[in-house]
């Protein structure tokens, strides 16, 4: 079983038994696990972030109408089926964990969540990012709406598909 597998697994049965499951308890009961793209390798990517010569603090809508304060501190670009995608990378301020939210072409199709995804950022020991969108996952807001998820800023919209990673919740499987 792939490192992949084995977290997807894990990831299973926390939304199913997990107390600070996501899901509610009805939700619980029908849940048969999470629905993802087939692993690919080709959005694995490793990325020089273009870090940006001013931190600035910028204000992320969330989904229950307020806003949280992100640093916004670098940009990425890469391609993904041969179209460009430029992302920005934020930081939470307290904790200095790097943060992605995206929304690609999925998005509109029904294919993922409509309001984008999350993907958790991690920097090697060169200096480069690892982005490995299999790992890609929806807010906690995708599955219930008492959570109050940030909403992906415009900048991070993407015109082309990112298949890879979690697909759109539908109560049941």
């Amino acid at each position: 079983m792939s490192d992949l597998d084995e977290f997807r697994k894990a990831k299973d049965a926390f939304f199913r038994e997990g107390h600070d499951s996501p899901l509610t308890h009805e939700q619980r009961h029908g849940f048969g696990g999470l629905v993802y793209f087939p692993e690919n390798a080709s959005l694995r990517v490793m990325a020089e972030p273009d870090v940006l010569p001013e931190v600035e603090d910028v204000e992320i809508q969330l989904s229950t109408g307020d806003a949280a304060v992100y640093q916004r501190w670098a940009k990425v670009r890469f391609e993904v089926d041969g179209g460009p995608a430029d992302l920005t990378i934020f930081r939470d301020a307290e904790s200095g964990d790097l943060f992605l939210p995206f929304k690609d072409a999925t998005a509109g199709s029904g294919e993922t969540y409509g309001a984008g995804r999350y993907l958790d950022i991690h920097q090697l020991p060169d200096g480069r990012l690892m982005l490995d969108f299999n790992y890609a996952y929806n807010p906690y807001c995708a599955y219930n709406d008492q959570w109050s998820c940030p909403l992906t800023p415009a900048e991070n919209v993407l015109a082309v598909t990112v298949r890879a990673g979690e697909k759109a919740f539908r109560s049941g499987h």
